[in-house]
């Protein structure tokens, strides 16, 4: 299926034993581009839910949060219910690499999503909870992310950290300036930011009178 139409390194190990993320192999290896479309995030929460594993609304929300939030791994991992304001239908965010915390709505689906999530797994404080009622490993995060890009058929290799990319992706081609970005994925440094709105085709549009 996927591995047959394009084989990409493997995760594994370093000399020293150490884990080596997908993110350490150049994406020019991995796909043409660093982000995920829209459709393409949704093609893999359908799959998720297709598959209707034990998991499946969990696994389902979740992407769903990387994606709407610019979540890193570590990040999700640790999300607390305390972190959600009901009544202000909001998510506090709290970075991780000295990033800066902010205050994110939240829209509907989310809502509904994270309602259902609390009735089916209400013995933990973590949001996306473990079977032992800890919070997710953030090898099994990286596992579902990938695991749903292979359901959705994609043809390529996916991995979490992309998540985040298509978010800061998304928001500048909707011409979101790069200040307002920055400050909603939490970089220090505005150069991390740059990368997005310099990709971003909205600053071409109108160059052609077609």
């Amino acid at each position: 299926m996927v591995k047959q139409l394009l084989q990409v390194p493997k995760v594994g190990k370093t000399q020293k034993g150490e884990r080596q993320s997908p993110n350490s192999h150049k994406y020019s290896e991995v796909r043409t581009k660093e982000h995920l479309l829209p459709e393409e995030v949704e093609l893999m929460r359908s799959a998720i839910k297709k598959f209707k594993g034990r998991h499946a609304h969990r696994d389902s929300t979740l992407i769903l949060l990387i994606y709407r939030h610019g979540l890193r791994v570590a990040e999700v991992a640790s999300l607390r219910w305390e972190q959600i304001d009901w009544n202000g239908g909001t998510i506090y965010v709290k970075r991780v690499k000295k990033g800066t915390p902010s205050t994110h709505p939240l829209y509907s689906e989310e809502i509904r999503s994270l309602r259902k999530l609390q009735r089916d797994y209400p013995a933990s404080p973590y949001v996306f909870q473990s079977s032992q009622h800890g919070p997710l490993a953030h090898d099994t995060i990286a596992g579902i992310v990938e695991r749903a890009g292979e359901l959705a058929g994609l043809p390529f290799r996916v991995h979490a950290h992309m998540l985040r990319h298509s978010t800061g992706y998304y928001l500048a081609n909707r011409g979101i300036d790069t200040r307002t970005i920055q400050s909603y994925l939490g970089h220090k440094n505005i150069q991390h930011t740059v990368r997005y709105t310099e990709l971003a085709s909205t600053k071409f549009q109108g160059l052609w009178n077609d």
